[in-house]
């Protein structure tokens, strides 16, 4: 069949299962776009407001379906306007293909209007891309790039295509995706003997669970490891849900904001199992005093993340699920009696606090969101004290339910993803947790939301500063608040109204559930504006480089 690159991309987008593009058009992308219209009934084109909104709602699509995510822009400003959200999706390993238009091939270095070297500008963000200059290589190219951006450790992949390949015919047989197979291959048997040794000798296993346990898809694999070596386990923001909040064996999040019960018990456990995790330095905040009592046993399926941060007493190259499936086959099933009851005592002794004084409250608003939900919602956030108190008093039921930039840290993702996760997950409620610094990057979005009727719920968390950053003021610049005070003139509400949104301004903790249950009802996208008081802290909270003895608890400040 002789088609033009155009008609080969897309009909290499249906062979891999696409149904779903977030993009922006323009000159370079001309001929991909009149084969999209010819193709409108297979594939649904979201036009955002922004191509980085297209690229983090590409992520937030992956991230809430384990599909691969696909953006689309055209050369210059439109390709190098995908790369904030081309690297987010790198550094939380998020399957992405971001497709890019670029001048002709007779026009590349010559710096035509609208060229940009976007393979040469993301190569340190992407798993691999490719510049296709040939339209006979382009369907296998298209093709490499789904099953690079899926295997193994999944990231993304940028296929820039010259104009002139996308006008060009060449001959197209079509062909079914490269099987995805799970890594086998690395799983030694000498190292899982290694890892059952460890974990049937340890009397204080502590259980560590990180993005890659999403990834892997290992959440039942998870829970009944947990529960055969009867082991406290504790998540990363990025593996939230990845066994069920009320699991009793659950202790909060780790880290830098963590549970104090999560952060004391890293101190004293015997042996600390890291699944699917890089040891970040928002989890270990100082590598050098990380969980000092302990052997650690480290299973991911990247080598490089071994022994990178955190030196391991043995590890185990593979994927997780995999990697757990065998484990739990080898293992005996313990009982950590005195243990798991000295864990008890400290989620009893060191629960969550805030002071409820009977003015609005951040971590009201986030229970009122479960209490609601039930834990159904799929939670996206930016990035932010929000974000923290989403991660802390949100309780998470389910893996891919909680969607946030942890490597990045991207304020400004939160509303593109939260897109993305809606139309990946039609039958969901969908929350956005923002903050007013974050909403003021990324509010033109909204006008996608309501303009594609996709019903998202935006909370902005509105204490009319960066909050996160304020905080650190306070603790750590003696109050100098340089730049982080955003009293502006905005008015959110009538911004909310502008764009057609049913919009909700809360100010007493009476207000809440109102705005939150006629939002759900409402079926139609929604901002909810929650005042807020702009001192309002994190805590607990490991100032960077500290070990748990300098962490700061509510109590502590209070004091």
């Amino acid at each position: 069949m002789q088609i033009n690159g155009s008609e080969i991309l897309v009909k290499c987008l249906l062979e891999q299962g696409v149904d779903t593009i977030f993009g922006y058009p323009g000159g370079a992308v001309l001929n991909i776009y009149d084969a999209l219209y010819k193709h409108q009934n297979e594939i649904k084109h979201y036009l955002t407001s922004h191509e980085q909104g297209a690229a983090h709602a590409a992520d937030g699509y992956a991230r809430s379906t384990g599909k691969v995510g696909v953006c689309l822009a055209t050369s210059g400003p439109g390709a190098t306007n995908l790369v904030t959200g081309i690297a987010t999706a790198y550094m939380d390993s998020v399957p992405l293909v971001a497709i890019t238009g670029n001048v002709a091939v007779s026009l590349l270095g010559k710096d035509s209007f609208q060229e940009i070297d976007i393979a040469g500008v993301t190569m340190p963000i992407t798993k691999h891309n490719f510049i296709v200059k040939d339209v006979n290589k382009l369907a296998d190219t298209i093709r490499k790039a789904f099953y690079i951006a899926k295997s193994g450790r999944p990231g993304p992949v940028l296929v820039d295509i010259t104009k002139d390949v996308t006008a060009a015919v060449a001959e197209y047989i079509p062909q079914k995706p490269y099987p995805i197979e799970r890594d086998h291959d690395s799983i030694t048997v000498e190292d899982l003997e290694k890892a059952a040794e460890l974990i049937n000798s340890a009397k204080k296993p502590f259980v560590y669970c990180g993005g890659g346990t999403v990834i892997s898809e290992a959440s039942d694999e998870v829970v009944k490891f947990v529960k055969k070596i009867d082991a406290p386990v504790t998540s990363t923001a990025m593996s939230l849900g990845i066994v069920p909040a009320d699991m009793p064996n659950y202790t909060g999040m780790i880290g830098m904001h963590g549970t104090v019960t999560s952060n004391k018990i890293a101190n004293e456990c015997d042996l600390f199992i890291a699944l699917g995790a890089r040891f970040s330095d928002r989890v270990a905040t100082s590598f050098a005093k990380f969980a000092p009592n302990a052997r650690i046993l480290h299973i991911d399926i990247d080598p490089a993340e071994i022994d990178k941060n955190i030196v391991s007493s043995s590890s185990v190259i593979g994927d997780v699920k995999t990697v757990l499936e065998r484990l739990n086959f080898m293992l005996e099933s313990k009982n950590n009696s005195e243990w798991m009851a000295h864990i008890k005592e400290y989620k009893e002794k060191y629960p969550l606090k805030y002071e409820d004084d009977g003015t609005l409250k951040p971590q009201f608003i986030m229970q009122k969101i479960n209490e609601i939900c039930g834990g159904e919602e799929i939670i996206v956030t930016e990035v932010g004290q929000h974000q923290m108190w989403a991660c802390q008093f949100i309780e998470c039921k389910y893996p891919r339910h909680f969607i946030t930039s942890g490597g990045l840290g991207t304020m400004g993702y939160g509303l593109g993803a939260a897109i993305g996760a809606k139309v990946g997950n039609p039958n969901k409620v969908v929350f956005n947790i923002a903050g007013d610094g974050c909403f003021y990057m990324n509010h033109i979005e909204m006008a996608t939301a309501v303009a594609n009727e996709v019903p998202i719920i935006e909370v902005v968390i509105n204490n009319h500063v960066l909050g996160m950053v304020r905080q650190w003021q306070d603790f750590f610049y003696d109050g100098r608040y340089s730049n982080t005070n955003l009293d502006k003139a905005t008015d959110f509400v009538k911004l909310g109204e502008a764009y057609k949104a049913n919009t909700f301004n809360v100010t007493k903790p009476e207000e809440v559930e109102p705005a939150i249950r006629a939002a759900i009802e409402s079926g139609k996208t929604s901002l909810i504006i929650c005042e807020i008081d702009r001192d309002e802290k994190v805590f607990p909270m490991i100032p960077a480089g500290q070990s748990v003895e300098g962490m700061i608890t509510f109590d502590d400040y209070t004091e």
